[in-house]
């Protein structure tokens, strides 16, 4: 397939595999990064790389863009300054980008920008699928404005948003994070366990982007997550058996909050998200089951 695409966030945990990915598919890329070129190369193979969004003009063609930066929103305490980076980092860059591609004669025929099912807030319990209405509060003010930037090129340009889950995969991701203490059996649930943890494994996460990017006939939001939501005990209790180490240390929600701040919210609160309209397109989970994502990422 002859077709050149842009890609920001490309360095990241799950750029890094796209970009591989869709190399061996025989797609050319230009990858969009602060990072030198070699640096870029290593981690991404054999692109074309840029370093600021002035050079999108420079381009001869873009036929697609994948459009993954952003901050990691949970590296660091919410305070005022860190949740402006988090802004800046999505809304001002993603509307820098889309002006950009609005400068050059031909707009791409694709977009697949980034989001996340903070989009919806809080949930509880309930089932949530795209036409599920969000609460407001942080993670979807953030994610609604992150993706009304993407969809200023909604009209000749067909843009899907990925409201991402956690990302279970090798060598990266929140996983990484958790892993030492689980493996000392020194890990346990969050709070009560209760609130849902939606999840895809690296994998499928990619496969569902080239899928976003494959189907002309797609647009709007998708979940990205896998079909079996868990809550974070269950969670705890399938990484626990993966690694045959205990898990019996529940962290109280005071010491979270104490510690984190407003940021907690993420941690002790979910969204039980459904793939409703992935599924409904027909793309098949390579990973459909938390054990065997678990399983897949820490052998």
């Amino acid at each position: 397939m002859n077709q050149h695409i842009l890609i920001t966030g490309g360095t990241g945990f799950i750029g890094q595999l796209l970009c591989h990915q869709l190399h061996c598919e025989g797609r050319s890329l230009t990858v969009l990064s602060r990072r030198e070129e070699a640096e870029v190369q290593r981690l991404c193979g054999r692109v074309q790389v840029i370093h600021s969004l002035d050079e999108v003009a420079t381009i001869p063609t873009i036929d697609a863009v994948i459009n993954l930066a952003g901050e990691g929103i949970a590296e660091k305490r919410w305070t005022q300054q860190r949740k402006q980076t988090l802004w800046d980092s999505r809304i001002t860059f993603t509307d820098e980008l889309v002006s950009q591609l609005q400068r050059r004669d031909a707009l791409p025929a694709a977009m697949i920008s980034g989001s996340a099912v903070g989009y919806y807030g809080d949930q509880g319990e309930a089932d949530v699928t795209e036409a599920t209405e969000p609460r407001d509060e942080f993670t979807h003010r953030l994610c609604a404005a992150w993706e009304a930037s993407a969809t200023r090129l909604s009209g000749e340009t067909r843009v899907c948003l990925s409201r991402t889950g956690l990302v279970i995969g090798r060598d990266g991701g929140f996983l990484q994070q958790m892993l030492p203490l689980f493996r000392l059996g020194l890990g346990g649930r969050l709070g009560n366990g209760r609130q849902y943890m939606p999840w895809i494994h690296r994998q499928d996460m990619v496969q569902g982007l080239i899928h976003l990017l494959d189907s002309p006939e797609l647009s709007g939001p998708f979940n990205l997550t896998a079909p079996e939501p868990v809550t974070n005990a269950e969670f705890t209790r399938a990484l626990a058996q993966v690694l045959n180490r205990p898990a019996c240390l529940p962290v109280p929600p005071v010491a979270l909050r104490l510690a984190l701040g407003e940021m907690a919210r993420l941690l002790l609160t979910g969204q039980k998200a459904r793939p409703a309209r992935l599924l409904e397109s027909g793309f098949v989970f390579q990973y459909p089951a938390v054990e065997q994502a678990l399983a897949e990422a820490v052998g």
